[in-house]
């Protein structure tokens, strides 16, 4: 049962806000806090939202792709990290600033990370962890009291009176830390009465130490990486254990290298980004607003009224005020607002993922969000309303593919025009997701520039990113069960062997009996030869050359030279079918998952009794869903793995 969170009391939303998007975005960030999973009554009590919205809301996001329905419970899904993966790319921290995190945990051997300022808290955006008994365990998007650690206050000593103000006011109305799920029940009180002092030794320092502030036995050092106008756009920190360090020894073991690190941070930052644009992307709240920002030729600003802003917004009925009409208003009887603007292209998500199937014509999509190379996402959502109808909630799909638009790489903070085309958005339908993301917290603007900010990784990324291989794969599994009527399986190549990591066996009187962990002779097996044609040509020849092919059955392939003619037939095909070589009566057919840089990682595969039918029945029959399934693996990879290191098993 997750810690219930405490919230202060929210803002009236402006008057365009989108009500819809507002009541969507409150289910998702239940869903992050509870680790991902909670039944549709939970959600209604948690919400305080009707249970007809919350149905609703779930039919739209299971739509998407952003959650799936598992009995009477909603469950996240890792494509809900592509929001945060628009994040991660527009802030450019992690592609600029991990590979140094990643060499500098290398050379000490301890754990680092990378965190940004998130309101009165701190949230991570990178780690590089070393895996022991006792190791961290925090997650990419894990938040943390500002006062709790070493970064905070490393970034309060540039806090102004108002920011320690709206501290104070938050730590006296949730003194549990409720709002702080990541961490443990509230740390000792000393880390807030001590707060100030450590940020006025933050300031004069240069770098901030965390003596188990947060739980016992957990000691950091950390500084600031600074853009060209000094300010902090992040804190990087090496994390070790009181079994290993000492604060102050751990201070004298790493202060020199770190201090190293962070000059080449700096530098990395100063050769890809105007002086002050890393800030800005990096998510600061509070304090000044980035210089030398392009005002571009934008008409007009998020609430400017300008005059662009006014006739675009004459196709739409009115303001959203929350309310019955609202809802009827944003969810479709705002015909016009949507006519004509299927502009090519989508979120720059796109070209990262893998297909994701559907037919080419929009009537018809697919069941979990837009393809990639198929409709933008204006012509998806209007097309996913003419099928489901009221059970898909249009804008709310709308807002959501707004956030995914800032997914262009460092400096990624846009005009309204061009998130409009990104989206292929009527101007006016994305300029109020935009006023309703700024007013929860997901975006902000400077002039005319709008950009994401940190408390976007709040929507499941943290539980997300930390899901197995194995975890990702089992609902396609089930689903790929529940097609073929057969049981299916995923595994991994471990030495010269496969080793099973996931599985969901079929209902039958007879059934293939294999459990997770079951590990088979590689060269034997379909999924085995698949994973070994994955390999580069050298590694199979080595591999090949040093097998000890036995015969399992009469029908095994124990010439090394055949087996090698095989295996560049499988990586021809892309599929490998066995028939009785493993086991008498034993036929499976396997295919490949790969990462996002195409490698093989994983096969999946459906086994059978030979004795229901042929190889080649097997191979008509079976293969396309297997494919499907294994593509479906493949690109929820391709997202969860961005950013983040999946686990194996």
């Amino acid at each position: 049962m997750p810690r219930p969170t405490a919230t202060p009391e929210p803002a009236p939303p402006p008057a365009e806000a989108v009500g819809p998007l507002i009541r969507g975005l409150a289910v998702l960030r239940v869903l992050g806090a509870a680790d991902g999973r909670r039944s549709v009554g939970d959600l209604v009590r948690d919400t305080g939202l009707a249970r007809s919205t919350v149905d609703r809301v779930v039919s739209t996001l299971a739509r998407t792709g952003y959650l799936r329905v598992e009995g009477r419970d909603a469950v996240l899904a890792p494509r809900l990290m592509e929001l945060g993966n628009a994040y991660l790319s527009a802030c450019g921290l992690p592609d600029r600033l991990g590979p140094l995190a990643d060499a500098l945990a290398d050379r000490l051997d301890e754990s680092v990370s990378l965190a940004v300022p998130d309101r009165d808290g701190v949230r991570f955006v990178a780690q590089a962890t070393r895996r022991r008994a006792m190791s961290l365990v925090f997650r990419i998007g894990d938040l943390l009291p500002a006062e709790c650690g070493a970064p905070g206050a490393l970034f309060a000593a540039e806090w102004t009176g108002a920011d320690w103000e709206r501290w104070r006011r938050g730590r006296a109305a949730d003194p549990a830390g409720s709002r702080f799920p990541a961490v443990p029940p509230y740390p000792a009180a000393d880390a807030a009465g001590s707060f100030d002092r450590r940020a006025a030794d933050a300031r004069r320092q240069g770098w901030s130490v965390d003596d188990q502030l947060i739980e016992p036995g957990l000691v950091a050092i950390a500084m600031p990486v600074r853009d060209g106008s000094g300010r902090a756009v992040c804190a990087v920190s090496v994390v070790s254990h009181t079994s290993r360090h000492s604060a102050r020894s751990l201070g004298e073991a790493v202060l020199p290298r770190l201090r190293t690190t962070v000059a080449a941070m700096e530098a990395a930052l100063s050769g890809t980004a105007e002086a002050g644009e890393g800030a800005e992307a990096g998510g600061l709240s509070g304090g000044a607003t980035a210089g030398a920002l392009s005002e571009g030729t934008e008409a007009g600003g998020l609430r400017g009224g300008a005059k662009a802003d006014a006739l675009s917004e004459g196709a739409e009925a009115g303001a959203l005020s929350g309310g019955a009409k609202a809802d009827a208003l944003s969810e479709g009887a705002k015909a016009g607002a949507l006519c004509g603007n299927a502009a090519s292209g989508g979120p720059a998500e796109q070209a990262e993922q893998a297909v994701r199937g559907g037919p080419a014509e929009p009537a018809a999509p697919p069941p979990d969000g837009p393809a990639p190379d198929g409709p933008v996402p204006a012509a998806w959502t209007r097309a996913s309303k003419q099928e489901l109808g009221p059970e898909f909630v249009e804008s709310l799909a709308r807002g959501l593919t707004v956030l995914t638009a800032f997914d262009r790489g460092p400096r990624a903070a846009l005009p309204l025009t061009a998130v409009a085309e990104a989206t292929g958005l009527a101007r006016a339908t994305a300029r109020r997701s935009l006023i309703t993301l700024e007013h929860l917290g997901y975006v902000a603007h400077d002039g005319r520039l709008f950009r994401p900010t940190p408390r976007v990784l709040e929507l499941g990324f943290a539980h997300l990113s930390h899901l197995a291989l194995p975890q990702i794969a089992q609902p396609h599994l089930v689903a790929l069960v529940g097609q073929v009527r057969e049981s299916a399986s995923m595994a991994v190549l471990s030495g010269d062997d496969i080793q099973y990591v996931a599985r969901v066996p079929t209902v039958r009187i007879m059934s293939v009996n294999i459990t997770v962990g079951t590990r088979f002779p590689a060269y034997a097996t379909s999924m085995g030869r698949v994973l070994l044609s994955g390999l580069p040509a050298a590694e199979r020849a080595r591999r090949l050359a040093g097998a000890d092919l036995k015969p399992l059955t009469r029908h095994t392939v124990t010439s090394a030279d055949r087996l090698a003619t095989v295996l560049d037939l499988v990586e021809r095909d892309r599929y490998a079918l066995v028939d009785e070589e493993l086991e008498e009566g034993l036929r499976s057919i396997a295919v490949p998952v790969r990462d996002r840089a195409g490698r093989v990682v994983a096969a999946v595969n459906v086994s059978m009794h030979a004795a229901g039918g042929t190889a080649e029945q097997a191979t008509t029959d079976l293969l396309p869903p297997l494919r499907q399934a294994a593509e479906r693996i493949t690109a929820d990879l391709r997202v969860a793995g961005r950013y983040g290191r999946l686990a194996r098993e």
